[in-house]
């Protein structure tokens, strides 16, 4: 498999056009054309990490932070650019995804809000337009033994896609009329006489980038000669996409549960606790590393607890005043364990593409009593 068609793979997952301006995402070392056999996954491309991948005959990195930050000066053996060095004379290729991942469905965030059990989560701020564009419902009537092949057909095309859902579709039963002409080759029934058909309405969601695909898939599954179907755009199906979440718990908890629940599926050893230890949980909030500001939104919504990875001093302080219980876990720490779900996702599509996570990757903080 190429490069490039891991690329795809990766953006189908996390939509590179979700990441953030300033972010820097997609292949940034390497050649998309060149051949992946291996593929390692960690946050943070360290030296280490980069020993492990040589050892390991890697050809292909996906770092979730990006290996170049910014406009590099110099790419030599030695200095700043010196790890970019030794990934080209290696031959590793080096593919980032940062904070698409973070907005993306089902990304890092989505992962936090689990956790705590936070249902039908909203994201926080900096939000993003979604790279798909407008959405559309596209309706067709089918012949009822016709309908899954159909179905099935618009789904494998990009229809039926909300949210964590796939292969959505709303069906109503109804009857259908013709009368083929001359010059028609119909399906069913025949020329000159008027035929009544029970038919199936199907109605599916489709984004506007694959519209045409999924129009042409359904006619081409379709039993009759020319298909009736419409095509209607929608407004506000895509809804706002941005950085964490947050919503009502789908059932109320106490902490130390929640807590426990964190350390079970993070393997975090250590937290830091802002404001009240003990208290009740019903509406919480979620945002993966470093996320700003964000921290207001989370205070002013009135939540009970807000899971991160750090905040600023200051943000600390206002979280303290403001009765608001904050979980730090360490930047880093608060996303590794979403490197999993990832990989998970990539071993179904990538068929017999190799994917490791990788042992060398780790918060580089280590937290000890003295």
């Amino acid at each position: 498999m190429k490069v490039k068609d891991i690329g795809r793979e990766i953006n189908a997952i996390a939509p590179l056009g979700l990441a953030l301006d300033w972010d820097n995402v997609g292949l940034l070392v390497g050649d998309e054309n060149a051949d992946v056999k291996n593929v390692l996954m960690t946050i943070d491309l360290t030296k280490g990490v980069l020993a492990e991948a040589k050892r390991k005959k890697v050809d292909m990195i996906m770092a979730y932070h990006p290996v170049i930050w910014d406009g590099l000066k110099k790419v030599t053996a030695s200095g700043e650019g010196s790890i970019v060095y030794d990934l080209v004379r290696s031959g590793i290729n080096v593919f980032s995804i940062h904070t698409a991942y973070d907005i993306a469905m089902g990304g890092v965030n989505d992962a936090l809000a689990e956790i705590v059990g936070i249902g039908d989560a909203e994201p926080i701020g900096d939000f993003v337009e979604n790279p798909a564009g407008d959405f559309y419902k596209v309706i067709v009537f089918v012949p009822a033994k016709s309908v899954n092949k159909v179905a099935d057909a618009m789904f494998k095309a990009g229809a039926g896609q909300i949210g964590n859902y796939s292969k959505c579709s709303y069906r109503s039963d109804g009857q259908g009329t013709f009368l083929p002409m001359e010059g028609s080759n119909p399906a069913i029934g025949e020329k000159g006489r008027l035929e009544y058909v029970d038919e199936i309405k199907v109605e599916s969601i489709v984004p506007g980038g694959k519209l045409e695909g999924v129009i042409g898939a359904m006619v081409k599954a379709h039993p009759y000669e020319t298909p009736a179907y419409d095509v209607f755009r929608e407004y506000g199906i895509g809804g706002k996409m941005g950085l964490g979440r947050m919503g009502e718990l789908e059932k109320a908890g106490r902490l130390d549960d929640i807590v426990a629940n964190i350390k079970k599926v993070t393997g975090a050893k250590a937290l830091g606790m802002i404001g009240p230890e003990k208290k009740r949980v019903r509406k919480a909030a979620v945002c993966a590393g470093s996320c700003g500001n964000i921290v207001n939104t989370v205070m002013k919504a009135e939540c009970d607890m807000y899971l991160t990875g750090e905040l600023k001093h200051h943000q600390a302080l206002a979280a303290q005043e403001a009765g608001l219980t904050c979980i730090c876990l360490s930047h880093s720490v608060s996303e590794r364990f979403a490197l999993k779900n990832l990989a998970k996702e990539l071993k179904k599509r990538l068929g017999d593409v190799k994917i490791q996570l990788s042992r060398k990757d780790a918060d580089p903080f280590r937290w000890k009593n003295i």
